[in-house]
C-alpha cells in the first residue's frame, strides 16, 4: 500500500497545510449541528412503537375498537402516624376536587375511594386528550397536589399514575445524565493529563470528544423523525462519544508525538500518524459502526434510536480525528507539549513508552502456552456465572425507590389490591354476546382462583369486548409472568373453548413488559450472528487473514462472556448491594445483554485494530513473529492503557447512577473493557499470535524475518 497516497494521508496533509480552514470548517460543522438541535424538535417514540407479541395485538385491537382508557392519575392520601384520620382526609379530598376540577387538562374527577384497611384513600382523575397531551399538562396536577399537601402537613398526599411516573423517571434520568457529565469530563481530562503530562495535549482529546458529542446530538435531531428517541439517546451518545472520541484523538496524537521524538518535522509526523493511526481510526470507526448496526436487527425502536445516534457520534469522531486534529497539531507544533506539569512529565519520561506492559509481556512471550492456558482458565471462571444469568424486563421493583412516584405507586398497590398489575383480555368475535359471556366466565374463574380481582366490568364496542383483571400478586417481574402464564395458558383458553372462532389476546402494561423481555431474548441470537459475521468479514478483509479474523472473534466472545458472568455475579446476588448502592432484583434487565454485546464488540475492536496494526507493521518490516508481537504491543501499550482507562472511568461513572439499568450497563462495560485491555490483549492475544507464528498472517506474503538483535532478545527473555 502506498501510504503517502492513502486518503487519510491526503486529508491530513491538506489539514496540516491549511490549518485555519480545517479548524474553521470543524467549528462550522459543530455550530450547524447545535443549530439543528435548536431548530428541529427531537421526536420521541410513541406508545404504539413498542407494541410486541400478544400484548401488542391486544393493544391494537383495543385501539381499533376505541376501548382504550383515557390517561388517568391517582392522588393517594395516607397518614404517616397510623390509621387515616377520615375527617382530615375528607377535607383534603374536597380541596383536591376543587383544584383538579379547575384545571383545563382534567376531564373528570371521580369519587373518593377508601381502603378497606382504613389506612388510605384515593382520588381518581381522568385527563383529556392522549397520553402525549397528558405528559404536557401533568405538572399542573402535581402542583395542585403539592399545594394541598402544604395545607395538610399531618397527612401524606402524593400523586402517581402512568404519566407522573414517567415524568418522575425522566427527572431521575436527567439528573443521572447531568451527574455523569459533571464527573466524566474532569476524570477524562485528569487521565489525559496523566497520559501526556502537558495541559494542551491532555485537553485536545477531551475537547474534540465533547464537541463530537454535541455535534452528534444535533445531527440526530432530524434523524429522530426516522428513528425516534426511545429515551436513552443522550446517555448512550455521551457514553460512547466520550469513549471513542478520546480514543481516536489519543491514537493519532500519541503516534504524532512518537514520530516527532524520532526527529520528524511536524508535517511529516502528522502524515505518518495519518498513514498508521489514522488508518486504524477509520477501521476502528467502521467496526464500531458495523457493531452498532446490529441493534437494528433487534427490531426495537429504542435500540434503533441508539444505533442511529451512536453511528452518528462515531462518524463525527472519526471525521474530527482525521481533519481538525491534524490541523491543530500542525498549528501547535511542539507547543502541544506545553505547558508541562513537571511531576507528570518526568514520570512519563521515566516510565517510557510501554514500560509497564513490557514487564508484563516478557513472561507471556517466554511461556506462551502457559500464559494462554492460565488466561483461558481465568476467563472461563469469570464467564461461568453467565450460564445462570436471568434476564427479565424492568418494573417498579427495579426503579429507584427515591423517585416519589414509585414509592407512592407501591403504597397505593399495598392499600388497594385492585390497583395492582392489570391485564386486559380483549376478544373479537362475530357473536359479541357470546364473547361477553366468555369474558364473564373468565372473570368468575379468575376471581375464584384467588389470584385475581375484577378491575373493570366488561366493555364492548362493535364486535370487540374487553375485560380488565388485576392480579393480587405483588408487582414484581416474576409475579407478572406467573399471572400472565396462568391467564394465557389456562384461564382464557378455557373460557373461550366454546367460541373457537373468536380472536383473543391478553395485554396490559404488565403483559407488555413480559412480552418485551421475551422479544429481546428471541432477537439476541440474530444480533449476535449479524455482528460476529460482519466483524469477522471486516477483519479478514482489513488484515487479509482468516486466522486473525477468527482469533478476533474468539477473543471478543471471551470478553463478552466474562462480562455477562460478572453481571450475573453482581446483580443476581446481594453481596454487592452496599458497594454499589442498589437493591438486587435477582436478574439482569432484559435489554442489557443485547446492548452490551453490541457495544462491547465495537469498543473492543476499537483498540484491537490499533494493536494488530502495530504488530503488522513489525511483521511487514521483517521482524520474526515473536519480536513483532513484542514491539507492537509495547509500542501501542501506552495508547491502549490510556484509552482503556478513559473508557473504564467513564463507564464506572454510570455505575454510580440511580437507575439500575445504568448501573448494570456501567458495570458491564467497565468490567469488560478492563478484562479486554489487560487479560485478553496483553496475555491471550500475544500468546496466540506467538504460537501461530507466521501462520497467523496467511495468506499474506511476508518478508524473511531478520535476526533479533542481542539486546532486544535479552529484553524478550528477561
Amino acid at each position: 500500500m502506498n501510504s503517502r497516497g492513502a486518503v487519510t494521508v491526503r486529508i491530513a496533509r491538506w489539514s496540516a497545510t491549511h490549518p485555519w480552514r480545517a479548524i474553521g470548517l470543524w467549528l462550522v460543522l459543530v455550530v450547524v449541528a447545535v443549530g439543528l438541535s435548536i431548530a428541529i424538535p427531537k421526536q420521541q417514540t410513541k406508545e404504539a412503537d413498542n407494541w410486541v407479541g400478544q400484548s401488542g395485538q391486544a393493544a391494537e385491537l383495543i385501539q381499533r375498537a376505541g376501548l382504550e382508557d383515557k390517561p388517568s392519575e391517582t392522588v393517594l392520601i395516607t397518614d404517616p402516624d397510623g390509621p387515616l384520620d377520615r375527617a382530615a382526609a375528607t377535607s383534603a379530598l374536597t380541596q383536591l376536587r376543587q383544584k383538579m376540577t379547575a384545571i383545563d387538562a382534567v376531564g373528570a374527577v371521580g369519587q373518593p375511594v377508601w381502603a378497606e384497611n382504613g389506612k388510605a384513600a384515593l382520588l381518581p382523575i381522568e385527563l383529556k386528550g392522549s397520553a402525549d397531551d397528558a405528559a404536557e399538562n401533568i405538572d399542573q396536577l402535581v402542583t395542585a397536589t403539592a399545594d394541598v399537601q402544604k395545607a395538610h402537613p399531618g397527612l401524606t398526599i402524593a400523586e402517581t399514575g402512568g404519566t407522573s411516573l414517567d415524568a418522575g423517571i425522566w427527572t431521575q434520568v436527567g439528573s443521572d445524565l447531568a451527574r455523569a457529565e459533571k464527573l466524566s469530563l474532569p476524570i477524562t481530562f485528569a487521565l489525559m493529563l496523566l497520559a501526556f503530562g502537558a495541559l494542551i495535549a491532555a485537553g485536545i482529546p477531551v475537547l474534540l470528544a465533547f464537541s463530537a458529542v454535541g455535534a452528534a446530538l444535533g445531527f440526530y435531531a432530524p434523524l429522530s423523525y426516522l428513528f425516534p428517541d426511545g429515551g436513552s439517546v443522550a446517555n448512550v451518545v455521551l457514553l460512547i462519544g466520550m469513549a471513542v472520541g478520546v480514543d481516536y484523538s489519543l491514537f493519532y496524537l500519541k503516534r504524532e508525538r512518537e514520530e516527532r521524538r524520532r526527529g520528524r518535522s511536524t508535517v511529516d509526523a502528522v502524515e505518518i500518524a495519518a498513514a498508521t493511526s489514522g488508518h486504524s481510526v477509520v477501521v476502528s470507526g467502521l467496526a464500531v459502526i458495523v457493531s452498532m448496526a446490529g441493534l437494528f436487527v433487534a427490531q426495537d425502536p429504542t435500540f434503533s434510536s441508539m444505533a442511529a445516534a451512536t453511528i452518528v457520534v462515531v462518524a463525527v469522531a472519526v471525521i474530527g480525528s482525521l481533519t481538525v486534529l491534524p490541523a491543530l497539531l500542525a498549528k501547535l507544533g511542539h507547543r502541544v507539549d506545553r505547558p508541562r506539569v513537571p511531576l507528570l512529565w518526568r514520570l512519563n519520561r521515566r516510565i517510557g513508552p510501554g514500560g509497564i506492559s513490557r514487564r508484563l509481556l516478557a513472561p507471556v512471550l517466554r511461556f506462551p502456552r502457559v500464559a494462554l492456558v492460565v488466561s483461558t482458565v481465568a476467563v472461563i471462571a469469570l464467564a461461568v456465572p453467565a450460564l445462570g444469568m436471568k434476564t427479565e424486563p424492568g418494573g417498579l421493583d427495579t426503579l429507584p425507590q427515591s423517585i416519589p412516584e414509585v414509592k407512592t405507586m407501591k403504597t397505593l398497590q399495598q392499600n388497594f389490591p385492585s390497583e395492582g398489575m392489570a391485564y386486559d383480555v380483549v376478544a373479537k368475535a362475530d357473536d359479541k354476546t357470546a364473547a361477553v359471556a366468555a369474558l364473564n366466565r373468565l372473570q368468575q374463574a379468575a376471581v375464584e382462583s384467588g389470584k385475581f380481582v375484577p378491575g373493570q366490568a366488561v366493555r364492548t364496542s362493535g364486535d370487540t369486548a374487553m375485560l380488565r383483571l388485576v392480579s393480587v400478586l405483588p408487582d414484581t417481574t416474576a409475579d407478572a409472568k406467573v399471572a400472565l402464564d396462568q391467564l394465557r395458558g389456562d384461564l382464557v383458553p378455557k373460557a373461550f373453548s366454546s367460541l373457537p372462532q373468536a380472536t383473543w389476546a391478553v395485554g396490559g402494561e404488565s403483559a407488555s413488559s413480559v412480552d418485551y423481555g421475551e422479544h429481546q431474548r428471541d432477537k439476541l441470537p440474530y444480533v449476535i450472528a449479524f455482528v460476529l459475521a460482519l466483524t469477522l468479514v471486516m477483519m479478514a478483509f482489513t488484515f487479509r487473514s482468516v486466522a486473525i479474523a477468527l482469533v478476533t472473534t474468539l477473543l471478543n466472545l471471551a470478553s463478552v462472556a466474562a462480562c455477562f458472568g460478572v453481571l450475573a455475579l453482581i446483580f443476581q446476588h446481594t453481596w454487592a448491594e452496599g458497594l454499589l448502592h442498589f437493591t438486587s432484583p435477582g436478574f439482569v434487565v432484559s435489554w442489557i445483554p443485547v446492548f452490551l454485546f453490541v457495544i462491547l464488540i465495537g469498543l473492543s475492536m476499537d483498540y484491537h485494530v490499533f494493536v494488530l496494526g502495530r504488530i503488522r507493521e513489525g511483521v511487514r518490516a521483517g521482524l520474526n513473529p515473536r519480536e513483532a508481537v513484542r514491539q507492537g504491543v509495547v509500542d501501542s501499550a501506552g495508547v491502549v492503557t490510556s484509552a482503556a482507562a478513559v473508557m473504564v472511568s467513564v463507564f464506572a461513572v454510570f455505575a454510580t447512577l440511580g437507575m439500575i439499568e445504568m448501573k448494570q450497563m456501567g458495570v458491564g462495560l467497565a468490567v469488560a473493557v478492563l478484562i479486554d485491555a489487560t487479560l485478553v490483549r496483553i496475555v491471550m492475544l500475544p500468546s496466540i499470535l506467538v504460537l501461530l507464528g507466521r501462520k497467523a498472517w496467511w495468506p499474506n506474503k511476508l518478508p524473511t524475518p531478520t535476526p533479533t538483535p542481542t539486546k532486544e532478545r535479552e529484553l524478550v527473555t528477561a
